[in-house]
């Protein structure tokens, strides 16, 4: 016995070079192996094409698992954004209350270098009237009718400025141009979505009527710039993307002065008062004595004067350490005499007991009042309104969605429930939680990725076991001769786990070709489509990751080779008199 292990050692030796008497010994027979008898041959190809197959199916899974992911996250952070600085208590970002657009915590976070970009904006809901369309049918007499109908399609319009990142919407630019916003045009513009243009029967340079719920409904004209199509059919039936500054006027934030002179008298005396719009609805007037609740005066003009007011509003009380809860705004009303100044102030009015004006411009913010004696010019301007200065929210994206966690935990510690300089309360939610059903759904496309991947090494390894089991049956007396040369057990279970090895490798191989393959022609082609409605995208989307396919194929060769170890003990029971008597 000490004869023959010192015999099988020389030898050894003499055949293993660097790698191993195992793997000189595996690489020899691996053709006989492959090609070997009618019960070997057929089930070792059944075991390479089963580890092909996992391969394929694992890699293509991946890559669309991932792809979709990465997909419907950039597409729904192109039309939100990672994270959304707003008002505290409040619920959705679209009907928050404004903050004010000046904020001292904007200078920290464009000094972290994970943020990409900050930009305001703010929302407004809008209904959209569509072209009137003329159905003609058939009634039960025979005779052709036309009946007129016209639509009206509910969406949100984002208001953004010049400093928004237009790269996402860039992107999925299917028709026109992108809106103008720099306050040039006589119409503002509009980007509105294909479905929103097919539904409503619009095109590129149309005007479209829009109606907005305000104290009283506004209604609005807008000209489209631009058609966008993402694929992301909830997405974009809903969206449209306008001018920052008429979302604002929309909105009627912060405040918004101006003088009128009333169309009736009182007491011989025009009544001076002021309309203000935004706030809060509790306002203080300041004409020229310091603030107080009065909205008006009477007044008869004996000179030329001009009037000043100051609006804004309050929570309880008028003092003086009282925090503006709106930026005040500044309207005036200039008044000049023709005739005799000191003169009645009989003004003359129509057949309504109103007053009769003589209007001087378009607008008709400039008029004239006509007395027996003298005719009074009244010229009002109104305030700009203090409705710039506020913003609906902030929107923060991130350089890097790995790095989201650490930005939205940072970002919330430097803003959330803290006042700011202006004492607003103000917090920063995430995508996660805005969107949160669809990332919950997205998140258990994971799990559905790990069953498959557990199922299909499951069955190549399961594939693997029998080739092997089988190889080993039918060589037992080769092993049986190994035994009686003095090959220890391992040593020959090395062989064979050397030679699964190689079979795994030749079923890995293919399976890459084919998976890669696969994955390149969906990718550059697109031929698979999905219905948007459902899955969110129009065709089936591919994100090959190196990281991702190196540990695929890491893991499949380990996890299949260390499985084989248990059925390679089947070696340990084979005793070499039996096995040699048996052939």
């Amino acid at each position: 016995m000490l004869f023959r292990q010192k015999t099988f050692v020389y030898f050894s030796r003499k055949v293993r070079g660097k790698l191993g008497f195992e793997y000189f010994i595996s690489k020899k027979t691996l053709k006989t192996v492959a090609q070997g008898k009618k019960v070997s041959k057929p089930i070792v190809r059944i075991s390479i094409i089963s580890i092909a197959l996992a391969v394929i199916v694992n890699l293509v899974t991946i890559a669309v698992v991932s792809g979709f992911q990465q997909e419907v996250r950039q597409k729904i952070s192109g039309f939100g954004s990672h994270l959304f600085i707003m008002s505290a208590g409040e619920n959705s970002i679209f009907e928050s209350e404004p903050i004010r657009k000046e904020q001292k915590f904007l200078e920290q976070l464009k000094k972290n270098k994970s943020i990409q970009t900050i930009q305001p904006v703010g929302y407004k809901p809008v209904l959209l009237q569509s072209k009137l369309n003329e159905i003609t049918y058939q009634l039960p007499s025979g005779k052709d009718t036309t009946e007129v109908q016209q639509q009206v399609f509910g969406a949100v319009i984002k208001g953004v400025d010049e400093k928004f990142d237009w790269s996402f919407f860039k992107e999925h630019l299917k028709e026109g141009r992108l809106p103008n916003l720099k306050g040039n045009v006589t119409i503002p513009q509009l980007l509105i979505s294909s479905k929103i243009s097919g539904d409503l029967q619009f095109k590129v340079n149309d005007t479209i009527v829009a109606f907005f719920v305000k104290n009283q409904p506004v209604k609005k004209q807008f000209v489209i710039a631009g058609i966008y199509e993402t694929g992301l059919e909830e997405f974009d039936k809903k969206f449209i993307l306008g001018d920052l500054s008429v979302v604002q006027d929309l909105n009627d934030w912060g405040i918004k002065a101006a003088i009128e002179v009333a169309d009736t008298m009182t007491s011989d005396q025009l009544i001076i008062r002021g309309n203000i719009a935004g706030g809060n609805g509790n306002f203080k007037y300041d004409w020229g004595k310091g603030f107080d609740t009065y909205t008006g005066f009477t007044l008869c003009p004996l000179k030329d004067t001009m009037i000043r007011l100051i609006a804004g509003d309050y929570w309880s009380s008028l003092t003086e350490d009282e925090i503006d809860t709106s930026i005040p705004d500044t309207a005036y009303l200039n008044i000049s005499i023709k005739g005799t100044a000191y003169s009645p102030c009989d003004f003359k009015h129509n057949d309504f007991n109103e007053l009769e004006r003589t209007f001087l411009n378009e607008d008709g913010t400039k008029f004239s009042l006509e007395a027996s004696q003298k005719t009074v010019v009244f010229e009002m301007t109104n305030g700009k309104g203090s409705s710039h200065n506020y913003v609906g929210g902030y929107e923060i994206f991130v350089n890097d969605w790995e790095q989201l966690e650490a930005v939205y935990t940072s970002t919330k510690k430097m803003t959330d429930f803290i006042p700011t300089e202006n004492e607003e309360l103000l917090k920063t939610t995430s995508i996660m939680d805005n969107q949160k059903d669809i990332f919950v759904w997205l998140d258990f496309l994971d799990i559905n990725v790990f069953i498959i991947l557990t199922l299909m090494i499951l069955i190549g390894i399961i594939n693997m076991g029998s080739a092997l089991l089988v190889l080993i049956l039918i060589r037992s007396n080769f092993i049986g001769m190994m035994k009686a040369m003095g090959a220890t057990n391992w040593s020959i279970r090395k062989i064979f786990l050397i030679q699964a090895g190689f079979l795994i490798s030749r079923g890995m191989l293919w399976g890459n070709i084919i998976g890669l393959g696969i994955c390149f022609i969906q990718k550059y082609t697109g031929i698979f489509t999905l219905n948007p409605e459902v899955y969110y995208l129009t065709e089936v989307p591919i994100e090959l990751n190196i990281v991702h396919w190196l540990l695929l194929n890491a893991c499949t060769l380990l996890v299949c080779m260390l499985a084989l170890v248990i059925p390679s003990i089947v070696i340990t029971r084979i005793k070499p008199v039996k096995s040699i008597k048996f052939n």
